[in-house]
């Protein structure tokens, strides 16, 4: 017996020329509409977390970073 994954739907307005020419863009990619948006969200996702991972790197560094950066031979580096 297969179970099926249960769905939700997403309604969003768009004007008519917005619907044109997304979908245009997706099938120029070789890409379903339903395709095209859900790469395009999952990638803005993507870019969001390795965005706050990296401001995380840089505002509370590990203990491992932090021995990296703090040293004599980069100190030179402090005053650019």
């Amino acid at each position: 017996m297969t179970a099926t994954k249960k769905r939700e739907r997403l309604t969003i307005d768009i004007s008519t020329d917005e619907h044109r020419k997304i979908k245009a863009y997706a099938a120029i990619r070789g890409q379903t509409l339903r395709e095209f948006i859900l790469g395009s969200i999952k990638a803005q996702m993507e870019r969001d977390e390795e965005e706050a991972d990296l401001r995380l790197l840089t505002t509370k560094p590990t203990e491992c970073l932090r021995e990296l950066w703090d040293n004599d031979r980069d100190g030179a580096y402090d005053g650019l």
